[in-house]
């Protein structure tokens, strides 16, 4: 199947809304964006974050977030505003989004296996190994049971929490479970949708936008510092999915069914 076909004859779709677009002035259009891809045959699953909500009752609450390249380091008590923002607020938000636009989601929480993330190296972190606390990575994913959602005519709304086999619960970053999950899915396509309108050679300039990156030319700008912040870890991992088979990743900030349809026309395409 050609990936420009996947909007209009079905296929399996990861869409993953960072926390900046749940609850936005789009996520009306975002959903409906979703349906038609739905409507149009394809097996859609959504992942989601909820960093500046998480940030937010952090804040409110006197915990002052600390980040490390971008990632959140997450403490005791940061894993319990996790819970309450991604399992609750987020989800429920989001798939009550989702129920507005005509589409049938089911919130899960408990559906991606992991384990303590050890201390390492990462960009813009510095040379010393991080610990990032209560943050995981992923062993697998509960996939009888979205398979089971998808057969049943219902739409996955995935909370990027990991359970351990310990019983442990761990904060994962968002990207990471939907590309994860996109390669254990076989998915046909990926679109990780920011509050940024791809990938921008200037942050505060969306004309700057490059419509199409190989993983080679992603490396490079990450080396020379076009890319920086947040959109590290997205890229870095994006390019891990591409090494595992994804065919390609869309990094959009909306317009989701025309970016598959169209590759490069918003956003910025990924591909090996």
């Amino acid at each position: 199947m050609a990936v420009g076909g996947h909007a209009d004859g079905g296929g399996t779709i990861v869409v993953k809304l960072g926390g900046e677009v749940v609850g936005s002035a789009k996520m009306a259009a975002l959903a409906a964006d979703l349906r038609a891809l739905v409507d149009g045959g394809s097996r859609v699953v959504v992942t989601h974050g909820g960093g500046p909500q998480a940030t937010a009752l952090s804040k409110k609450l006197g915990l002052e977030p600390r980040m490390v390249g971008g990632r959140r380091i997450t403490d005791a008590a940061t894993l319990d505003v996790m819970k309450m923002v991604i399992a609750g607020q987020v989800n429920v938000d989001l798939c009550s989004s989702l129920r507005g636009a005509g589409l049938k989601p089911v919130g899960l929480h408990d559906v991606v296996r992991a384990h303590k993330r050890p201390p390492r190296v990462v960009s813009g972190g510095g040379p010393d190994p991080i610990d990032f606390g209560h943050v995981g990575d992923v062993d697998d994913f509960d996939l009888p049971l979205v398979e089971r959602v998808l057969d049943g005519g219902w739409l996955p709304v995935v909370a990027c929490l990991g359970h351990g086999s310990d019983g442990a619960v761990y904060n994962i970053n968002a990207d990471i479970v939907a590309n994860q999950l996109a390669g254990a899915l076989q998915a046909d396509a990926l679109v990780l949708v920011t509050g940024a309108p791809g990938v921008l050679r200037d942050i505060n300039d969306a004309g700057t936008r490059i419509p199409r990156l190989t993983v080679a030319e992603g490396k490079r700008a990450i080396a020379d510092g076009v890319v920086s912040g947040g959109m590290i870890p997205k890229l870095e991992e994006s390019f891990a999915a591409l090494s595992l088979g994804a065919r390609a990743i869309y990094i959009v900030a909306g317009e989701v069914a025309r970016a598959v349809r169209e590759p490069g026309s918003v956003g910025t395409v990924l591909v090996p």
